[in-house]
This record gives structure tokens, sequence and C-alpha cells, in this order.
């Protein structure tokens, strides 16, 4: 049932994006592009500027250096800093409060991919009084939005190129995704100058959390737009620099790449979609907490496993591309080459392999919810309970 599911689903992603309006990018990027953003947004006509951020960053001083460019300005900005990791419908309300209070006509996100997310369906709630729980599932955000601007602070969500935000329920703690053409930005800044100071443990996390995007949009099975002209773009600057961001947070070149990276990645899963790592590692995060790109890390190299048989060619031209193939080797050699160097670089970035949060008397939950959002992805290799629950075996200390 679940592969009848998930063709029929694919042929209705299919119809429904071939009637939709593409999508359009505009980015800044480099050094001091936050300004440019402000600056684009002042053009734009805009005098009630909603920021959607988090404490920390606000007493840290990044929201103020992210917003230099408005100063002198007429602009008014009010903020709402309620933003957590894995946002909710009820930090979504609070922030849409502030809004009405401040009767804003802008709304622009600075932080991770939190305050993105819950800065989208903040917009999106300031035009309609539909409930936002219903919106969750494909494509189900359909009126206008209020415009939506981010700068993102963390490099690898890629929410600032996506149409997308995921959202999870106070109480269940389960995640969901929304999606529709209105919550794209209207621009981003890729501002690396904001991103110096991010700890090593984060960098790691969010960058791999790209990379999951990039290879899950590369070997989708559907082959749409430029998916893998983007996600070439996204994996090869990872794993060039990723490491090196890593190690020397202040090096502003690699910050500034690692910033594209995550935007590349995020077009690319703009046009196709997430996959399994993805449905593994949303339950990870509902259930336990554990931050995404860290889930997101540890389970990618056994769904790569999980489907190297269907993703054979795909992962071998990978390997071909950041130069881990061998001359003369099989394509199943090259493609596990690609899925060893995954380990490497996630091991040379101090990322665990396990978890001891994961238990196995709740495997049971985790696959469930696992498979069912499985269903809607176009993975090579459709989830399965037992293959979710040798993923999640192997990654349960």
């Amino acid at each position: 049932m679940n592969k009848i599911k998930n063709k029929f689903l694919f042929i209705l992603a299919k119809i429904l994006t071939a009637s939709s309006p593409g999508a359009t990018y505009l980015a800044f990027a480099g050094a001091g592009s936050s300004a440019q953003l402000c600056a684009h947004i002042r053009r734009s006509g805009f005098k009630r500027v909603l920021v959607v951020t988090d404490t920390i960053l606000r007493d840290l001083g990044i929201v103020d250096k992210a917003l230099e460019g408005f100063k002198g300005s007429e602009v008014d900005i009010a903020f709402y800093d309620g933003v957590q990791p894995d946002p909710t419908f009820d930090q979504v309300a609070a922030g849409l409060a502030v809004l009405k209070e401040h009767d804003s006509d802008v709304v622009l996100a600075i932080g991770g991919g939190s305050s993105i997310d819950c800065a989208k369906l903040v917009a999106a709630r300031a035009t309609s009084d539909e409930d936002p729980r219903d919106w969750v599932g494909f494509a189900k955000v359909k009126h206008d939005v209020m415009p939506l601007f981010a700068i993102p602070t963390t490099a690898g969500t890629g929410s600032e190129a996506t149409m997308g935000a995921v959202i999870s329920d106070s109480v269940t703690h389960e995640k969901g995704v929304i999606s529709g053409a209105g919550l794209g930005m209207g621009a981003t800044a890729l501002d690396p100058d904001l991103q110096m100071g991010m700890p090593p443990a984060i960098t790691a996390a969010t960058g791999m959390d790209a990379l999951t995007h990039a290879v899950e949009a590369y070997i989708c099975r559907w082959d749409r737009g430029t998916r893998k002209e983007n996600a070439e773009r996204a994996i090869r600057i990872v794993f060039d620099n990723l490491k090196r961001a890593y190690d020397h947070g202040d090096d502003a070149e690699a910050r500034e790449s690692m910033a594209l990276a995550s935007y590349y990645a995020g077009i690319a899963i703009n046009q196709v979609n997430v996959g399994t790592v993805h449905a593994i590692a949303h339950q990870l995060g509902g259930k336990y907490q554990i931050p995404h790109g860290l889930a997101n890390a540890m389970v990618l190299p056994h769904v790569l496993d999980y489907c190297v048989a269907e993703a054979e060619s795909a992962l071998a031209e990978l390997a071909q591309l950041i130069g881990v193939a061998a001359q003369g080797q099989s394509t199943r050699d090259q493609a596990q080459a690609f899925i060893d160097a995954v380990v490497q670089l996630r091991d040379a970035v101090g990322i665990p392999a396990t978890s001891e949060k994961i238990k196995a008397e709740d495997f049971d939950y985790l696959v469930d919810l696992a498979v069912a959002e499985g269903t809607g992805y176009f993975a090579p290799k459709l989830l399965d309970d037992a293959g979710a629950r040798v993923i999640l075996g192997k990654i349960s200390a």
C-alpha cells in the first residue's frame, strides 16, 4: 500500500508543479551583504519590519549587527525573539501577536532554520485566519503571504532558499512539514560576517545538514529543474570547506563558501524535496530533541547503505565529483567510496555515530512515523519497517 501511495503522490507532485509558477531566487552574498539586504528592503518601500529571531542571537549582538543597514532610516523595527529549536505552533502564534500589535508590513528572519521556519509561518498567518495545523502537507499554503526576507546565521538548513517550513506540535513533539509557493523568500543575505563566531559543533552539524540536503536531492528519483547542478555545487563546496570552517572558525572564505553550499542545497531540495534521511531524522528531533543537523549526520551514511543498489550510479558520480573514485573501480565500489567519504567527513568534524538518547523501546513508535513520512518522498528506495528498524539500531548507543 505504501508503494501505491508513493506512486500516487509522485504523480500528483508532478501535476501540481507543472501548473505552478517556478521559484525565483535573489541572494546578496559576501561580507556586509546583510546591509545590502536591509537597503533592498528599504528600497522596496517597507517601513515596519518584524524581526523573527531568538534571544541568544540578540544577546550576542548578532541581530544588531545584521540590522546595521537600517540605521538612519525611517524603518520601524519590532522583535519577536521567542523562537526555540524546533519551533512550535505556539511560537508562531506568539510571533503573530507581535506582528499585529506592531502593524508590521514585512517579516525578516535572522537566525538558523528554526527562526526562518517560524518567520515563514508568522508571515503566512498574517494574511490568513486559517489554522496552520491544517497546512501540514504538500502545497497547502495557497494564499498570498506577507513579504518575507531572511538573514541566515548558520550554514546548513537551506530554509532561506526553500518554500517549506518544519513545525512541531508543542504537546506531541511530532514534526510536520508545511509548504507553499508563498513561503519563499523575497531575498536573502549570505553574510559570512554574521557566522564567524559560530561554534565548531554547530558548524559541523549545520554543514552536514547542507550535505544531506544536496545528496538527497541528487539521488532523488525525480529529475526536475536544476536539482543535480545545485546539489553538485553544494556537495563539492562542503567537502572542500566544512573541515576548514570547523577547524578555523574565523576563516571568512570558508564561511562564505559554506553559506553558499547551504543556499545551493536549499534550492536543490526546493525542487524535489528531501528524502529518507529526513523521514528518520525528523522523528529523532521530535522524540529526543536531537538537533536536526546532528540527526541527519548520524542517519545519512546508513540510508545510503540502505539504498546503495538503487542509487549506485548516482553515488558513483558523486565519488567522481569529490575525487574519491579510483581508476578501474566498479560502479558499486565507487558508490561505496562516496559513502565512506561521508563517514570520514562526519568523523573529522566531531559528530558522533550514535546517540544514547535513542532507545530500542521507542523503535515501534519511531518506525511508524518514519515510514509514514518517507512515503511522501521520492527517494531511490522506499523506506520500509525493516529498513527503518535496522538504521535505528545502528545509531542507538
